[in-house]
């Protein structure tokens, strides 16, 4: 299996209209979203539990998470990363005035480790991440490593960048 990408055009500077235009890999998610559904089956397929053994552990999962959030702790799950809760406030000019109410919004961070960081230098088979190039398998041109080596997201979110195309 092969993360796709597709080739993306912006500004090198997108505050500068005259900067020069740069291409971009961007990766892509293709298809539907894996739900509860299919990560459960993935688990059972590797195990001796039950379908619904492995929906329930996840869904009773999902809310201790929630609630160890609520209660104000990070969730550090071994091997995979930390969930934190951050917010969204406006600042105010004298401590009094610094309410609950100057808090607009409340978001779930997560932090992986570093067992579940992509590694692109990694040598092992199972940890190696390959790349598709997404334009290039359509027309049917051949890419060799060196085309399929490049890797992650320009992470600048170009202007006129459509994700769909």
């Amino acid at each position: 299996m092969a993360v796709p990408f597709k080739k993306t055009v912006h500004r090198k500077d997108l505050r500068d209209k005259q900067s020069p235009l740069m291409y971009y890999p961007r990766l892509v998610t293709m298809g539907q979203s894996a739900n509860l559904e299919s990560i459960a089956y993935e688990m059972k397929e590797k195990s001796s539990l039950s379908l619904g053994d492995i929906k329930s552990v996840l869904t009773n999962f999902v809310e201790a998470m929630r609630t160890a959030l609520y209660n104000g702790h990070s969730v550090n799950i071994q091997d995979f990363g930390v969930f934190s809760l951050s917010a969204r406030t406006v600042g105010t000019e004298t401590e009094k005035e610094c309410t609950a109410k100057n808090i607009k919004s409340v978001r779930i961070n997560f932090r992986p480790s570093t067992s579940v960081k992509p590694n692109l230098t990694s040598t092992r088979a199972g940890e190696k991440i390959e790349f598709l190039d997404i334009k290039a398998a359509v027309e049917g041109s051949s890419n060799s490593d060196e085309d399929n080596s490049t890797g992650g997201n320009s992470g600048d979110g170009g202007i006129d960048d459509n994700p769909l195309g």
